[in-house]
């Protein structure tokens, strides 16, 4: 298989990730226009996180799965690594437009997006930043919230906290299994990044479920 795709693992999980990201979306939007009160901010916010989880699958997938010349997949590469400032912007999204209100929405709303062009921009001029340090950047951008917890926690529920948390959780695990290069296991279809592309799928399922259930 790897004669038609680079990483027929990293690439084919990542599209189910597109394709259900794409059918999650639909959902969102669905339950936003049928929920009371609805508005254009409530719709717009869903729309911004659904189509980050769809922009960083998407671009994940092409990346992993394309034979090209080395200049196209440095570029995908860049594209790949620069989605996942966009979807922690996107995710932080619906909480901050839904959930909070009054100055702090837009404190860190704006904060947040300034966090993800300033993250974008880094990946697209010092690419070869190390490994550890981009990660850092990802885990320190994603945890940002606790800064908030108070006020956030007040607007969401202990259920809704415990996705949230836990989706935090699985990034992070994934985060760093990703920088540390570990665990080395000796299989051809299984190893560090494999596993790493499966805890952000399942720390993009846990922010879902406290979207969907919790937030809109």
């Amino acid at each position: 298989m790897k004669k038609f795709f680079r990483e027929p693992v990293n690439g084919f999980t990542h599209l189910f990730g597109a394709i259900v990201s794409l059918v999650g979306l639909i959902l969102l939007i669905a339950k936003t226009l049928m929920s009371y009160p609805s508005s254009n901010l409530k719709l717009t916010a869903v729309i911004i996180f659904g189509m980050s989880l769809i922009f960083l699958y998407t671009a994940s997938s092409i990346y992993h799965l394309i034979n090209s010349t080395e200049k196209v997949l440095k570029f995908l590469r860049r594209l790949d690594h620069s989605m996942i400032f966009i979807l922690i912007a996107g995710t932080y999204t619906p909480i901050c437009l839904i959930t909070l209100t009054g100055r702090l929405r837009w404190i860190i709303f704006i904060a947040i997006w300034s966090m993800a062009a300033a993250g974008v921009l880094f990946k697209m001029i010092w690419f070869s930043m190390p490994r550890w340090l981009s990660t850092l950047f990802y885990i320190a951008m994603g945890w940002f919230v606790i800064l908030f917890i108070s006020p956030v926690s007040r607007v969401i529920n202990l259920r809704g906290m415990i996705w949230l948390v836990l989706g935090g959780i699985f990034y992070t695990v994934g985060g760093i299994i990703y920088a540390c290069k570990w665990p080395k296991l000796n299989l051809k279809v299984l190893g560090f990044h494999e596993i790493f592309h499966i805890f952000v799928l399942l720390g993009s399922f846990s922010h879902y479920i406290c979207i969907l259930k919790y937030v809109v």
